[in-house]
């Protein structure tokens, strides 16, 4: 049988379909294959959108190197305006010999797996998950936030009370938000959900407590469940493949609306540009500022 392809991200289709015969190994695809399981590949070729952070990007390809037969094929590429030209010189550094192609705004790297890459251990390592002493919990390049607390969800977590019940984190990253909401012994469960593989792994670690349950899933396609929670907590993504989406935040308060009880209460942040107030006004009865400062704001809605 013929290994498949591995395919991360998604390239645009005018520059590279989707392969036949290939596997998703993106962190952002619930049901993809995890890139950073042992038991991912082999793999007969790769083709991937390589990510604009540099510990993520260089993590990825090297992972890739490691996971590809001598030979195989290895083709990179990212937009130019987030990494495109950083591609080769990292490929180059492992030992590869690289062309280097622009094309539609892109640079198309490509390369073949040489018989010995140099540094890969390395590169390996810095993109791994770590527990961060500064912060104190563990984390991931790549992942939202991931090296520095979030003004926004700081700006939440000073205003957020004591919460009781069952609830949710849609969005959760590395699980700060629902840390703070089981310091409340009077809330019974709750939900963590975030589109990042990476994210979830690190918020089972930063959130063991026996009322937290962890989802890898798109909010977006969350089925809609009974209208069973009590709160929903949340600091929604409004960033898609890099480009702002001001309907991803729109997404997140229809979905809480859907898993909220009557009377039940989200609270969420965001930054002040973000023109959430119609939306929300729509989907709940009630909607309270609750914060405003360093240009996120805080509301208070109630189903």
């Amino acid at each position: 049988m013929t290994p498949p392809v591995l395919f991360y991200g998604h390239p645009p289709p005018a520059l590279f379909p989707e392969p036949a015969g290939s596997v998703q190994t993106s962190p952002l695809e619930p049901g993809g294959i995890d890139l950073g399981a042992s038991s991912a590949g082999p793999f007969a070729s790769a083709l991937i959108l390589a990510p604009p952070g540099r510990l993520e990007r260089e993590w990825v390809l090297a992972r890739a190197l490691q996971l590809l037969p001598v030979g195989a094929v290895l083709t990179a590429l990212a937009p130019n305006d987030r990494g495109g030209a950083r591609i080769a010189p990292a490929l180059r550094a492992f030992g590869c010999e690289v062309s280097d192609e622009p094309r539609r705004r892109h640079r198309i790297c490509r390369t073949l797996r040489p018989a010995s890459p140099a540094g890969l251990d390395a590169a390996l390592e810095a993109g791994a998950p770590r527990l961060d002493p500064a912060l104190g919990l563990w984390t991931q390049p790549g992942v939202f936030s991931w090296d520095r607390p979030d003004a926004g969800t700081t700006l939440l977590l000073g205003v957020l009370p004591a919460l009781a019940g069952r609830g949710a984190d849609l969005g959760c990253g590395i699980g700060v938000l629902a840390r703070q909401v089981l310091g409340s012994p009077a809330v019974s469960s709750i939900e963590l959900w975030d589109i990042d593989r990476r994210a979830v792994a690190c918020a089972r670690r930063n959130v063991p407590d026996p009322r937290a349950g962890c989802h890898h899933g798109d909010v977006r396609r969350m089925g809609p469940g009974a209208p069973d929670l009590d709160f929903v907590v949340m600091n929604p993504p409004f960033h898609d493949g890099g480009r702002e989406d001001r309907a991803l935040g729109v997404a997140f308060i229809e979905a809480a609306a859907r898993r909220l009880k009557p009377g039940g209460t989200c609270w969420v942040t965001a930054n002040r540009h973000l023109p959430y107030e119609a939306p929300l006004s729509a989907a709940f009865a009630e909607v309270r500022p609750r914060a405003e400062a360093g240009g996120f704001k805080v509301y208070e809605a109630v189903r």
